[in-house]
């Protein structure tokens, strides 16, 4: 069994952040794969900013409405 690499100290600090909840989640595309992302982390605690580069999606979201049909 290969002996586990040690983790940098910044890995360490992400690591821990997570584990916190004080971690900011930064998500990349807000499409069917960056949303659903973007709302576990938030259900899981952790305050998240999302970023899309279609307006028209962006003010969706604003409004609280979602073009991800359930």
């Amino acid at each position: 069994m290969p002996a586990e690499t040690p983790l940098t100290p910044a890995a360490g600090t992400v690591i821990e952040k997570l584990r916190a909840r004080t971690a900011v989640v930064g998500v990349i595309g807000l499409g069917y794969v960056g949303l659903p992302l973007a709302m576990a982390a938030a259900k899981a605690g952790h305050r998240v900013v999302g970023f899309d580069v279609d307006a028209a999606r962006v003010a969706q979201l604003e409004d609280g409405r979602t073009y991800i049909e359930s």
